[in-house]
């Protein structure tokens, strides 16, 4: 078992930054991979970012390339998402999410564990 808590979230004016935070807590591994995903009003959740501890793999979704930027302290069992340049589409409750899978996938079905979430609102 493996518990999340996203932190960071807020309300920032278009072009602005933010980051955030996952802590993974109870039985997390070398062999692990973690991602980040969002979801909007009426919107299905969607991949943002993506990383896998032992191959040194990540990968953003395409609304995001370029902007995001993800990132992981494995020694504290925390994982980081880096938003910059916003956009009022960027807009949507963002959760944090990991698999014992040794690679992270795009798809939601690829994760066993997710947080709570925390709300990003982009202004104008």
């Amino acid at each position: 078992q493996v518990q999340l808590v996203e932190s960071g979230g807020g309300l920032v004016s278009a072009g602005g930054s933010l980051r955030l935070s996952c802590a993974a807590s109870g039985r997390t591994s070398s062999r692990f991979a973690m991602a980040w995903f969002r979801q909007a009003p009426g919107n299905e959740r969607e991949v943002v970012a993506g990383l896998t501890w032992s191959g040194d793999s990540t990968g953003y979704g395409d609304s995001v390339k370029g902007r995001f930027t993800i990132s992981g302290d494995y020694a504290k069992n925390t994982v980081y998402l880096q938003m910059n340049s916003l956009k009022l589409e960027d807009t949507a409750i963002y959760y944090c999410a990991a698999t014992y899978d040794n690679r992270w996938s795009r798809e939601r079905s690829g994760y066993g564990y997710w947080g709570q979430g925390t709300q990003v609102t982009v202004s104008s």
